[in-house]
């Protein structure tokens, strides 16, 4: 068998437009691997207008998913960041995943949120003007590392494998996890 000789590569977008280089697209995958990866990370419209006011709605998403599949490129779905209290829960992620699906994804990718120092000096106001009762648990949450672990994460990740199993979108997207933050978690959420 001949070793693959082209170049493996992904873009990760949250624009519909991208749809507008399909030809293109398609002519590279011809002799490449190209993968899309369209971040949407809720069907809720209305949270997803408070979360991304610019980008276009999760919906507009889903059928550039269906145009791109449609065109034989490899495309997915990626769900980070997974926010919590906002866009983590069973029912949300399922919907999403069973979405992707049924609009050809290929596979799922998703990740909780991790909060650089810049990152969150410019998400903490946001969170405290749209989300308050949100903002002293992400400081809890995000006190001591940028990045969440323990069994919030393991938890998430696990049900993010599931609904790929579930579903048919086949990704290895998983990391290893412990259990600390999600107790730390679930006494501040109740």
């Amino acid at each position: 068998m001949a070793e693959f000789e082209g170049l493996d590569f992904s873009i990760t977008t949250k624009s519909v437009l991208i749809v507008r280089d399909l030809d293109l697209l398609g002519k590279l995958s011809l002799r490449h691997r190209v993968s899309l990866h369209m971040t949407a990370t809720t069907l809720d419209e209305a949270l997803a207008r408070r979360l991304e006011p610019k980008a276009p709605p999760p919906l507009k998403r889903l059928e550039a998913v269906r145009e791109l599949a449609a065109a034989g490129i490899r495309v997915g779905i990626s769900v980070a960041p997974i926010l919590p209290g906002l866009t983590d829960s069973r029912r949300s992620l399922e919907t999403l995943a069973e979405a992707a699906a049924l609009h050809g994804a290929q596979f799922l990718f998703g990740n909780v949120l991790f909060l650089m120092s810049s990152a969150m000096a410019q998400f903490m106001p946001f969170l405290e003007k749209e989300f308050p009762h949100l903002a002293r648990c992400y400081r809890t949450l995000y006190r001591r590392s940028a990045y969440l672990s323990g069994e919030y994460k393991e938890e998430i990740s696990k049900l993010v494998v599931e609904l790929r199993a579930r579903y048919g979108l086949t990704g290895n997207c998983d990391e290893p996890r412990t259990r600390e933050l999600h107790k730390q978690f679930a006494l501040a959420f109740g």
